[in-house]
């Protein structure tokens, strides 16, 4: 089932054609709105009639993260706040939060993303919508709500936090489709265990997870224990919030990035140069509707490659691989580089460890250290000291294997690693900087 036919369904050559018409304009707009804008073009060269196709969107600067810090909180608007109607902010872990700005219509249009996200991704009218991301300063948890009303669910504005709750809502209230972090619908499977309820038994069908990175393994795991179709989204606060790309329930396979509102690139990560189609690297996007704060070439530090292979569902917008990590978030290990997704995939394929874990990363002299602690269950862990030693080995080599470097695994019980209501915090670095 398809929501928007007419703009879903558009033949490449009318898509690229109204990208191009959509670029235009708002680079036209930012110059002679945004002074951060009208500087960084003018320091490159660069004026707005020069952009006249989509081949030259490469020619205009990036635009980072940084610099949203360096104009909080409201230097990079577009618009006057009269015309805003919605202010959001994200967390961030370093620095002020990144602040962003809605016109209405940017709302109606992030909306109608949402709506098409949801109806993609297998959910439609009737559907009893189990909202567990967070609302507030955070995008996620109204991103989703204003999406399911807009396809006709009946959602239930859940937000964050007490699991005993969300779990006793989910099955009395008959909930259908979840939407949280693909860590806290494991979480939740667990709770439910503990209480001698069996989360499968829930009339769950679909669960649409996004704002961390997760593997291909970890959809295995979240599917079996949880017993719902664990659907991929995408998005960020800074280009729109959750509804940038979603998989389709007919294929699961890459995320389909609404290239009406957001045009893709892939770009060395390193030298910032634009890479052939289909080559990995970090995902560039660029909003051409966006009123509020309109991104030029918004360096997402998300590690992706585009798939322009048509879609068995029938829609024509491009897709996202599998987000493998982030080029930020990448661990440099005696000169390897390393995403946590990447042990992830490897724990996830051993039979008897659990999918909670934390790499601790540390400086002994000059040299770097990889930890790796991981549960086992129930089973495992009361099994004798040999076995454990045994999986301990396996699980080392099969990391070496992948990686070329070694680490020490570190075997714990069950629950003893810290869970998360929001993102999962899968990295603690302690090398001194």
């Amino acid at each position: 089932m398809i929501w928007n036919d007419e703009f879903e369904t558009l033949p490449r050559e009318a898509l690229e054609s109204l990208q191009a018409k959509r670029l235009q304009r708002v680079v036209e707009r930012v110059y002679a709105t945004v002074p951060f804008y009208q500087q960084h073009f003018d320091a490159a060269g660069i004026k707005p009639e020069k952009i006249r196709s989509l081949d030259d969107l490469q020619r205009l600067p990036f635009t980072l993260k940084q610099d949203m810090r360096d104009n909080y909180p409201y230097g990079l608007f577009a618009k006057p706040l009269d015309q805003i109607v919605r202010i959001h902010a994200s967390s961030g872990t370093t620095g002020k939060p990144t602040v962003v700005g809605y016109t209405r219509r940017d709302i109606e249009n992030w909306t109608e993303l949402m709506a098409r996200s949801f109806v993609a991704a297998g959910a439609h009218r009737g559907d009893i919508l189990h909202n567990a991301y967070g609302y507030g300063l955070f995008t996620g948890g109204l991103g989703a709500h204003y999406g399911a009303e807009k396809i006709g669910a009946s959602v239930i504005p859940m937000s964050g936090g007490n699991t005993k709750k969300q779990l006793m809502i989910m099955r009395d209230f008959g909930s259908t489709i979840l939407t949280c972090t693909p860590s806290y619908s494991l979480y939740l499977a667990e709770a439910a265990a503990e209480e001698g309820v069996d989360i499968r038994d829930f009339k769950l069908r679909i669960g649409i997870l996004g704002a961390e990175p997760w593997s291909e393994k970890m959809r295995n795991e979240i599917e079996a224990k949880v017993g719902i179709k664990a659907i991929d989204i995408y998005g960020l606060s800074e280009i729109l919030g959750p509804g940038v790309g979603v998989e389709c329930i007919e294929a699961q396979s890459g995320l389909h990035i609404w290239e009406d509102h957001f045009i893709p690139e892939i770009i060395d990560p390193n030298t910032g140069v634009v890479l052939p189609e289909g080559e990995q690297g970090e995902l560039v996007i660029t909003t051409i509707t966006k009123e509020g704060i309109p991104m030029i070439r918004y360096r997402t530090r998300d590690i992706t490659r585009i798939i322009a292979e048509p879609c068995i569902c029938g829609r024509t917008h491009r897709r996202l691989a599998r987000m493998c990590g982030r080029s930020d978030d990448m661990l440099i290990i005696r000169g390897v580089n390393v995403y946590p997704s990447q042990i992830e995939s490897v724990l996830m394929g051993i039979d008897g460890i659990e999918p909670h874990y934390v790499l601790i990363v540390d400086r002994e002299g000059s040299l770097d250290t990889l930890e790796v602690q991981v549960e086992v269950n129930e089973q495992v862990f009361s099994d004798e000291i040999k076995v454990l030693q045994s999986l301990s080995r396996r699980t080392e080599k099969e990391i070496k294997d992948l990686l070329g470097i070694s680490c020490r695994i570190r075997l714990v019980e069950p629950k003893t690693i810290a869970r998360s209501e929001g993102k999962a915090q899968r990295v603690i670095d302690n090398r001194p900087i």
